[in-house]
């Protein structure tokens, strides 16, 4: 029985790095940090609230290898112009490494 356990728990393990490594977003972690951040007062999932819907902004940057790098940059600083006259403003309280959660579960809806 033990060593029944323990291959389970091994495949377990050898699937969860690889879906870590296949570079798997982790949607639960990054829901929660959109809603601890405030994103979600001025976005939704689907559907324009005063920003864009989070959907419409994965397709928007869908394909385009640097779109992680690029909208981190941009949900920190802030910014205008991309999506309307409304200006997003800076997140720059959110962590680093939150941010980069938070905008790969953005790229992922």
């Amino acid at each position: 029985m033990k060593l029944l356990m323990g291959m389970i728990a091994a495949v377990a393990l050898m699937l969860t790095s690889q879906a870590f490594a296949a570079g798997k977003v982790d949607m639960a972690a990054g829901q929660a940090l959109a809603q601890k951040s405030g994103c979600m007062g001025c976005h939704k999932v689907d559907g324009k609230l005063v920003g864009p819907g989070l959907k419409d902004v994965a397709a928007k940057y869908k394909g385009n290898k640097k779109a992680e790098e690029m909208l981190v940059a941009k949900v920190t600083k802030g910014g205008s112009g991309v999506w309307g006259a409304i200006p997003m403003p800076p997140n720059a309280a959110v962590k680093p490494a939150d941010m980069k959660t938070l905008v790969q579960w953005v790229l992922a809806q």
